[in-house]
């Protein structure tokens, strides 16, 4: 049986007679093209970029139009930039759609089914947003690596101020703020009068200098003060490399081409309160402002999305979302969506997928932020909860929003919170018919409580 099904698969139809097939490693990489191309249609390269283009031309040579790949770590990159450059379609496919490949698993092997399954037709290539928008996506991905750095070293900070015995940062806010860091110089300066560095703080400090000089009593030891002197120009300097990087994505996004009509004036928002600048927004250009001027809609309008939010939408998405047919298939993308497995009659699964993106992370943070929120989202964040319990309400928010994000991205029209008011007015109305309905065909009547 095993044989006839194997003799079945390679009757299959050629649908992309001029596909290869690459499996891609760390230090070399295997392709594959048709038999009837080239008398050794595998071949192994190196990955030095010489390589990679001798890669590029013999694929020229045997008149390949279209190469399938997997994502692997981030090997997958320049190869995929070099044959996009010379022209060639390149089809990055997800590693669990192929890997179900009966017979003994080598890189020979790997590489010629990718170019099968390629070849007929099998594959579906990976959504990549466009060039400039990855450009920004590596900036962007890279300064959340950096902002994270300089938190593990606010956190050696405070390390060094529990063995001091030092609590000042458990009675201010923020021990990197303007008071904390006026603090920290002058006792690194050489400065213990509690009184004296007390003084020091910004008078909008809700704590009272009494306590925040009772926290500065602390047993100053040298190595201590060693560890905090190295831990906090470790800060400042990620925080100078968090400056450099905001500077050189602000020069990216100028490049960026603005939507129809973008210079427009920005509409009035519609929340209760104004839109606050988060701590970790890029200060040296307006992030919302910008975003605006991109997308010509702005998300920071929607409840529970900031600009942050909209910026990793911006990264990972771009702003055609023109590529997902609906907003079903771009929350199903997105894993917020339940997925309905049936075998046999039998449902086997209808849990969401576990999809590793950003934007999902981002919108179910949007969606966690709602539980207090006193607008739609929020209530019906709370109904699902009560009904569900949280960790599907986070999901089912999450789902909603990026239905609301994408009808944005498709159609530019502002955020309108009544559409979703009109829609429940709609759905009360169509209830108590279907009970006026159920009470008649009973014998019964309802009478409102106004009239009775």
């Amino acid at each position: 049986m095993a044989k006839q099904s194997h003799r079945r698969c390679d009757q299959l139809p050629v649908l992309h007679p001029d596909a290869a097939g690459i499996d891609v490693g760390a230090s070399e990489l295997f392709v594959a093209v048709g038999a009837d191309r080239d008398p050794q249609p595998v071949r192994r390269f190196p990955t030095f970029t010489r390589d990679l283009h001798a890669l590029a031309d013999w694929l020229q040579q045997c008149g390949v139009r279209s190469v399938a790949m997997e994502s692997t770590s981030v090997y997958w990159i320049p190869i995929y930039q070099i044959l996009e450059a010379r022209g060639l379609e390149v089809c990055l496919v997800n590693a669990q759609h192929v890997k179900n490949v009966p017979g003994r698993k080598t890189d020979v092997s790997d590489c010629q089914w990718l170019q099968y399954l390629h070849s007929v037709g099998l594959l579906r290539a990976s959504f990549r947003p466009p060039g400039a928008i990855c450009a920004v996506r590596a900036l962007w991905r890279h300064r959340g690596s950096l902002v994270q750095m300089a938190a593990e070293h606010i956190m050696h900070i405070q390390k060094a101020l529990d063995q001091m015995n030092l609590q000042v940062h458990r009675v201010l806010t923020e021990i990197t703020g303007l008071s904390g860091l006026r603090i920290l110089d002058a006792i690194l300066a050489g400065e213990r009068d509690p009184l004296t560095l007390a003084r020091l703080c910004h008078k909008r400090v809700k704590s009272s200098e009494s306590t925040v000089a009772k926290s500065l009593e602390g047993d100053y030891r040298p190595e201590h003060i060693f560890a905090l002197r190295q831990s906090l120009a470790a800060y400042r300097y990620y925080q100078q490399l968090v400056l450099e990087t905001d500077q050189e994505i602000q020069r990216q996004m100028v490049e960026l081409e603005a939507a129809d009509n973008a210079l427009a004036k920005m509409p009035k928002r519609t929340k209760r309160l104004p839109y606050q600048r988060q701590g970790y927004e890029p200060r040296v250009f307006d992030l919302r402002s910008e975003l605006y001027r991109i997308f010509r809609v702005d998300l920071t309008n929607v409840p529970g999305i900031s600009a942050m939010t909209s910026q990793t939408i911006l990264c990972e998405v771009g702003t055609d979302v023109s590529r997902f047919r609906n907003a079903s298939a771009f929350a199903s993308w997105l894993g917020l969506c339940p997925e309905k497995k049936i075998s046999g009659g039998k449902v086997l699964f209808t849990k969401s997928r576990r999809v590793r993106s950003r934007v999902a992370i981002a919108l179910r943070l949007a969606a966690r932020s709602l539980h207090h929120a006193k607008d739609y989202m929020g209530e019906f964040f709370r109904r699902i909860c009560r009904k569900l319990g949280k960790p599907q309400a986070i999901t089912a928010t999450a789902h909603k929003l990026a239905r609301i994000v994408y009808h944005l991205l498709s159609t530019r029209d502002p955020y309108d919170e009544s559409v979703f008011h009109k829609c429940e007015e709609e759905a009360l109305k169509r209830a108590e018919m279907r009970l006026r309905r159920h009470a008649a065909h009973l014998g019964f009547r309802i009478i409102p409580a106004a009239e009775g």
